[in-house]
């Protein structure tokens, strides 16, 4: 793994605690649906000692079947706007709130390289869902680095984001 990589990850480590005492001061449960992450967003939420009070879970959904099969990512979505698309993570995020009953859900599908990437869409580009009982958004973010990087960045980015708008307005 990269210096980058692991920086980058010890950094998204860091922001459990205080995304973990939100949830928990907020009664809020939460669960995520990867896609370029495969699991790794996941995966540093449950490092988290008492995760299990307010993670759900996740659905790893690499292939656009378990998109649309275990997600209800509506086919037409997918055929039209592509995996790496705002519609389709916002899709995926309410499709995680159904399946698991959370409260709040993120996801992500992007392009981690590296290659796959078009001119539209150049590896690095992921678009994420953030779904929390006042609204779901999308927001779509372009990262550098080798796929461990992008990867990383993704998970970090993807807890900061959801953080920001879990915690209350200063």
């Amino acid at each position: 793994m990269t210096d980058i990589a692991t920086k980058t990850l010890d950094a998204a480590q860091a922001i459990v605690p205080r995304l973990a005492a939100l949830l928990t001061e907020g009664q809020l449960s939460l669960a995520t649906a990867e896609s370029c992450t495969g699991g790794l967003v996941g995966h540093i939420l449950t490092n988290q000692l008492g995760a299990s009070d307010w993670y759900l879970g996740g659905v790893v959904a690499y292939a656009n079947s378990i998109k649309t099969g275990l997600l209800g990512v509506p086919g037409a979505i997918l055929a039209s706007a592509g995996a790496v698309s705002r519609e389709t993570v916002l899709a995926m995020a309410e499709g995680a709130r159904k399946a698991t009953g959370a409260a709040c859900a993120v996801a992500v599908s992007g392009l981690a390289g590296p290659d796959g990437g078009t001119p539209d869409k150049p590896v690095g580009t992921v678009w994420m869902a953030f779904a929390t009982p006042g609204e779901t958004d999308a927001q779509c973010f372009q990262f550098t680095g080798s796929r461990e990087e992008i990867k990383a960045k993704t998970a970090a980015a993807a807890l900061g984001n959801l953080l920001a708008r879990l915690a209350p307005a200063d």
